[in-house]
């Protein structure tokens, strides 16, 4: 589904306060679901990347940028995911070349080629598999608000242009759960956005302000592809597909069209047929994000350019202090 709009606007906006109640009843099983879970401890540390926000906040880049930094330190580090969008219960882990994002899901698809990623609706199965297999840390991801491992770091990744929206909770807003109860649990808050979003975001949430903050920004990844001037058709299935053709415009490329779709959507053949032609009509490239572009049948994958982007935080030695506080080997 497509985040509904007034999600981004005032808490009394009408629908959101027709919803309010429905809104109540979820917070209420989150909180008791929380509160009945297991939190068991594993023998080596559990680094969560989550959020309190439904989807889009750039969870998959955080956890791929952790996961390189890791492993240029030396640490073994290995991601555990829901799969959400694939059909495997695992645990089992990701096989980029087995697997698809029918399997396993887009996200631990991505994820998988820069770290040993293991698909599990049981995460605390997954994880154990993941440390017999060599884990010295597991990332978590996506997993704020699972309460079956107890989190050594707890990581509550924010989209600084968009908050924690009217802050009401689901169907009435963006949120899992209320967003002073889901700070309360957090250890810090990644923020991702422009220095302009970073500071109006600290303005429009004064509770961001009682944990430790990191910003981050996403850069287009230099592989010696020169977007400017580019003629492209652009489309994605992402949480926020604005974000992605605002960069590409930003790089340079001409946008001739840009189409969205619903995050984690299939690309049905007909679809992708459709696409394909209007780019030969307009002559223009096809180019989507890296997740969606996991999404794509392999025999499509040669006709469609991904535009990669990474993860920067403004202050990574803040970040492996927080890290080692909570008892990752840095080397």
């Amino acid at each position: 589904m497509r985040a509904p709009r007034f999600w981004r606007k005032s808490r009394w906006h009408p629908l959101a306060m027709a919803l309010a109640p429905l809104g109540w009843i979820y917070g209420a099983a989150t909180a008791r679901r929380l509160r009945q879970g297991a939190w068991e401890k594993l023998s080596v540390p559990v680094i969560c990347v989550g959020n309190i926000n439904a989807g889009g906040t750039g969870k998959t880049p955080t956890v791929i940028a952790l996961a390189s930094l890791l492993a240029a330190k030396g640490v073994a580090a290995h991601v555990v995911s829901r799969g959400y969008g694939g059909t495997a219960e695992g645990p089992l882990k990701v096989d980029e070349l087995a697997h698809s994002a029918g399997d396993v899901g887009d996200e631990p698809l991505l994820m998988a080629a820069f770290a040993p990623t293991w698909v599990a609706k049981d995460r605390a199965a997954g994880a154990k598999l993941a440390i017999a297999a060599g884990a010295e840390v597991i990332l978590l991801d996506d997993g704020f608000q699972n309460p079956a491992l107890h989190k050594d770091l707890s990581i509550i990744v924010v989209d600084a242009a968009v908050g924690f929206g009217n802050g009401r909770v689901l169907p009435a807003g963006p949120l899992r759960e209320p967003v002073a109860v889901g700070l309360k649990r957090g250890d810090v808050i990644v923020s991702i956005g422009s220095d302009k979003a970073q500071v109006a975001l600290g303005k429009s949430c004064l509770e961001i302000e009682t944990l430790p903050r990191l910003q981050a920004a996403l850069k287009p990844l230099q592989m010696g592809m020169d977007w400017q001037g580019a003629r492209v058709l652009a489309f994605a299935g992402i949480g926020r597909p604005e974000k992605f053709f605002r960069s590409l415009a930003q790089e340079g490329a001409e946008i001739i069209a840009s189409h969205s779709f619903a995050d984690h959507a299939p690309y049905s053949k007909s679809v992708l047929q459709r696409l394909l032609k209007e780019a030969a009509q307009k002559g223009a490239q096809l180019v989507t994000t890296e997740k969606d572009a996991a999404r794509l049948p392999a025999s499509f994958r040669p006709q469609v350019l991904a535009f990669p982007v990474r993860l920067e935080f403004s202050d990574q030695a803040k970040l492996e202090e927080l890290l080692k506080n909570a008892g990752v080997p840095l080397k």
